[in-house]
């Protein structure tokens, strides 16, 4: 079949223009990828040497993350390490989540300490352990409570909470008057 010359033109800058459009897309595409798949890297990248293990999602009134000596204001996106200390003020409330996908809720005038925090599943290295010493606390647990809840331990001043289910709440106090 005999084609004009300005149609084998037209359908080899077709076929080109249709290879650049590929080239292009894929490219895009690439771009994109790169792109979601950065912010999931950055949350494994250490800030201090410390592995991050989890972010304040919200906080209100006074919260506090106490790492060390240092005091930081406990703001959304405010990074959290194992040893971390979070604290409430009576007019504060503070949200966490780490990165099994467990939630933290802690209430007016809470301290909670995170004792230590493992996550390796594919090393079947799972764990958190974590002390709330006053006020209120919410938990909805994550990969490691599913996977291993004998793994997941929160002490309190006078009892220790195993986890067998999926959440709990806690308030952690003086005894009222009876």
């Amino acid at each position: 079949m005999y084609m004009g010359q300005g149609g084998y033109h037209e359908g080899k800058e077709s076929r080109m223009l249709s290879a650049r459009t590929r080239k292009g897309t894929t490219r895009g595409l690439l771009f994109t990828i790169i792109l979601l798949t950065l912010p999931a890297a950055a949350w494994c990248l250490p800030s201090d040497g410390q592995e991050t293990i989890g972010v304040v999602r919200n906080s209100t009134g006074t919260a506090t993350v106490t790492r060390g000596d240092q005091s930081l204001p406990a703001v959304a996106g405010t990074k959290i390490q194992a040893g971390d200390t979070l604290s409430t003020g009576f007019d504060g409330s503070l949200g966490v989540i780490l990165r099994d996908n467990s939630t933290l809720s802690l209430g007016p005038g809470s301290t909670l300490v995170i004792r230590s925090f493992l996550y390796s599943p594919r090393e079947g290295k799972l764990g958190l352990l974590a002390r709330i010493s006053s006020g209120t606390m919410a938990y909805i647990s994550g990969l490691i409570g599913k996977l291993a809840p004998q793994s997941v331990r929160f002490d309190t001043p006078v009892a220790t909470i195993g986890i067998r289910g999926t959440y709990f709440a806690v308030i952690v106090g003086e005894p009222g008057p009876q």
